[in-house]
């Protein structure tokens, strides 16, 4: 398996096999963990996701590797050309303290928003724009539900441990 990176120096926005092949590379364990963990020879995995060949991706293939190597790039890739965006929230404490910060992440983007208004007022949004405009509002889906994980896992622990209830 190669050592050499095939992708050095690409941008966060990847095609599928781009970001397949990102993925796997940057897995904890590399391509060789990868493959081990989807029952593969790594070589195999390696021919399959090098970005400079075109071998058929089958959709369980696909699969496989998303459920290995949750990268975010490769479901980012994945419903792009629908015009989705996926998320994988990272769960923090949902406490008072991290609703205060969403409260306060909220105030700070809507004034963000708010300034957009020469966007708005021409019709015309370029294409700079737009993409600060989705950078904020990822920042804020990410944060909201980032905080829903961490509600969710503290529920689950409280149903685990029996103490179900309104605390």
């Amino acid at each position: 398996m190669s050592r050499r990176d095939l992708l050095p120096g690409t941008g966060p926005v990847l095609n599928v096999r781009q970001a397949l092949y990102r993925a796997t590379r940057d897995a904890t364990g590399g391509q060789n963990a990868v493959a081990l963990t989807i029952g593969m020879a790594p070589d195999e995995l390696n021919k399959r996701v090098s970005p400079n060949n075109n071998r058929p991706l089958h959709p369980e293939f696909l699969e496989e590797i998303v459920a290995a190597t949750r990268d975010p790039r490769l479901l980012a890739a994945l419903v792009r050309p629908a015009g989705a965006v996926a998320y994988v929230p990272r769960a923090v404490p949902a406490t008072r303290e991290a609703l205060t910060s969403l409260s306060e992440l909220l105030h700070a983007e809507g004034d963000f928003v708010a300034s957009l208004h020469e966007g708005a007022a021409d019709k015309v949004w370029l294409p700079h724009e737009v993409e600060e405009l989705r950078y904020h509002a990822n920042r804020v889906i990410g944060h909201v539900l980032g905080i829903v994980a961490g509600a969710e896992m503290a529920m689950l622990e409280h149903v685990v441990s029996g103490e179900v209830g309104h605390g």
